[in-house]
């Protein structure tokens, strides 16, 4: 119970913060739609305290002209039924310009397809990887709204094949959650993995926010794997995790990006995951990493810069607060066409903090490009709005997940497009 009130209250606490009780007439509002609760929740809380962190740093350079870019931020309780009301409520009657959310795919596709797109309204995931929001762009029903910093299932699918068939994991067992998000992650590797030799033993799809995962864990283990792909959330991957091991399952897994949780290393047992491995878009190392690593920990109350969606979710607000910026108004179309000019090759290099948006701004000012650099990276989006990076290899050792390499997109676009 206690969990559970200290739970609430930070929430309410986190929506709070970024909603203003005064705010001046030229301020321009941002809807966020994050999964504060439920399975992503913990991607939701780091995602929205950093969104929050690189607004004030924009604000305080500042902002538009002295006014500020702030933020209405709703919970979409990790469901898109309630994403779609939120956003509903956020377009129609605060007529925000931008949405940045959701997290997961489940959520931001249906605000994609029933909100922002037949609205106009610009709409950026900070880590939304399903490749389904590369093909609605491609048939031309996203109205060119969508932008996400992190990269499609597609590339990370395959990456992922490849970094278990060199652990020597050449017979895996999957069990993913059953949405667009972990059916299109597993088809990719299915796809790079078998190519590359491996066997899938078994896939099992499994249901969310059920209290026991038994039968999903048994059903796996037929056929003598040498490891569990596990497609999922921090808290239904350890309960999932905790059935394989109790049931004498291998203790050697492949993990998907956000499974990159503390929280899901505490609840499984750091002793069980000394042979776990996983994924992750990847970073290239910038200013702006060296300042969120430094900064972030202590504006968000603790939450570390290495929680899952933290870094990239710092960049959406910042290239949002920047295209705002070259827009010069809350205007949809305008801030849409300035989205990929101001991480476009050409710009003066702008990094995270006051400073740099300070600097940012004067350009902007004066007519002249910018190309923000961010946490994660360099990056520029292409006609669908997607990014390509890197993806970073890891692994779980004593209770820690450490980087053990690296692997590029060109790599990666090589396994998947081989016959």
């Amino acid at each position: 119970m206690r969990t559970t009130v200290l739970l609430s209250a930070m929430v309410a606490a986190l929506a709070a913060s970024t909603v203003p009780t005064f705010a001046a007439d030229c301020d321009i509002t941002v809807g966020l739609v994050m999964e504060l609760t439920g399975p992503a929740g913990e991607y939701g809380q780091a995602g929205a305290k950093s969104v929050e962190m690189a607004f004030r740093d924009f604000n305080d350079a500042g902002g538009i002209n002295g006014c500020k870019v702030l933020a209405d931020t709703r919970d979409s309780q990790s469901q898109g039924n309630v994403a779609v009301d939120q956003a509903t409520q956020l377009v129609n009657i605060k007529k925000v310009p931008v949405i940045i959310g959701g997290i997961i795919s489940s959520v931001s596709i249906p605000i994609l397809t029933s909100v922002t797109a037949p609205a106009g309204v610009v709409q950026v995931s900070p880590a939304s990887s399903s490749p389904t929001l590369t093909e609605l762009g491609r048939s031309g029903k996203t109205n060119g709204v969508f932008f996400r910093t992190i990269t499609s299932d597609a590339l990370q699918g395959t990456a992922a094949a490849k970094f278990a068939m060199d652990q020597g994991l050449k017979k895996i067992a999957i069990i993913n959650v059953n949405n667009d998000f972990g059916v299109n992650m597993v088809k990719e590797f299915a796809t790079a993995y078998q190519k590359l030799g491996g066997t899938i033993t078994s896939t099992t799809p499994y249901n969310e926010k059920q209290s026991s995962y038994t039968s999903e864990a048994s059903a796996a283990m037929a056929g003598d794997p040498d490891a569990l792909y596990l497609v999922s959330t921090p808290v239904d991957g350890a309960t999932i995790a905790r059935a394989w091991v109790s049931g004498g399952g291998k203790q050697t897994f492949l993990l998907n990006d956000g499974m990159n949780s503390k929280d899901f290393i505490e609840s499984v047992g750091a002793q069980y995951l000394e042979n776990a491995y996983g994924t992750s878009s990847g970073t290239s190392p910038t200013a702006s990493t060296e300042y969120f690593n430094g900064n972030y920990e202590a504006f968000s109350g603790g939450i570390s810069p290495s929680a899952p969606a933290a870094d990239r979710s710092y960049d959406a607000g910042a290239i949002v607060a920047l295209a705002i910026a070259k827009a010069g108004n809350a205007d949809a179309a305008a801030i849409k066409a300035a989205m990929p000019e101001v991480v476009a090759d050409g710009g003066t290099p702008i990094h995270a903090g006051k400073e740099e948006f300070a600097k940012a701004l004067q350009l902007i000012k004066d007519g002249k490009p910018v190309k923000y650099e961010g946490v994660i990276g360099p990056v520029s989006f292409d006609q669908y709005g997607d990014i390509t990076g890197p993806f970073r290899l890891w692994k779980i050792s004593n209770g820690e997940v450490t980087t053990v390499g690296e692997l590029s997109a060109e790599e990666v676009n090589k396994i998947k497009t081989a016959k």
